[in-house]
């Protein structure tokens, strides 16, 4: 019997439902700090013919700013209005 890797538990977890990098994080056991490297991987990884990784970006949720450069990535600050109150990005692998 062979094991998923982390980023095989999160592709999968992925293609089952939308997840942030909080939940997944909780889903499937590993630090939310790692998160973001395991999801920048899956995303090259994946047949481009087949499967999408799809990225609804983070939000600010006092002014609405969701053009952060990296949206793969869980910024600290808004650039426009300063404010720490940043809905996380949430991830999705949809079949095409």
């Amino acid at each position: 019997m062979t094991e998923d890797t982390t980023r095989q538990r999160i592709a999968d977890e992925l293609r089952a439902a939308p997840a942030t990098a909080s939940e997944l994080s909780t889903r499937v056991g590993v630090p939310a700090s790692t998160v973001y490297d395991h999801l920048r991987h899956v995303a090259r990884s994946l047949d481009g013919d087949d499967e999408q990784f799809l990225v609804a970006p983070p939000e600010c949720r006092t002014c609405g700013f969701s053009a952060f450069d990296d949206p793969v990535n869980y910024p600290s600050r808004c650039p426009d209005c300063r404010s720490e109150g940043i809905e996380e990005a949430v991830f999705k692998i949809e079949v095409v």
